[in-house]
């Protein structure tokens, strides 16, 4: 297995494709880079010889973030928008759709199992 930006990426797939198991890169920047590198991309992963991996690995550690950094970075935003108590930072501390979504119906990724609450019980009146 080819191991670029220390992930290990899949050796039976077309380059285009298993470049897109490392977190940050999708299907225009697999693109991108492949095209920069002078790379064909129906080349599968395990063939690529070591001077490949290596401009691949270059062409990515310059221009994208990726990986570790970029789940940090992310972290860090939605820290901010907590600390700022912004709409969007108190959807994200309840553990809320954050962008518009319906709740009353719906949501149920975001808000977790349901939590079913007793209803009334019926009270007979005494006359």
């Amino acid at each position: 297995m080819p191991r670029i930006v220390g992930v290990d990426i899949p050796n039976n797939k077309p380059v285009r494709v298993a470049l897109r198991y490392i977190h940050g890169i999708g299907e225009r920047t697999a693109d991108m880079v492949l095209k920069e590198a002078g790379i064909e991309e129906t080349v599968k992963a395990g063939k690529l010889t070591e001077d490949e991996v290596s401009r691949i690995t270059q062409i990515i550690d310059r221009e994208c973030i990726v990986e570790g950094q970029l789940r940090r970075q992310v972290s860090q935003n939605i820290a901010r928008l907590r600390d700022i108590t912004c709409y969007r930072g108190i959807r994200h501390r309840r553990g809320l759709p954050v962008r518009g979504q319906q709740t009353r119906s719906n949501a149920r990724t975001r808000k977790g199992k349901k939590k079913t609450v007793a209803g009334k019980k019926g009270v007979k009146e005494l006359r």
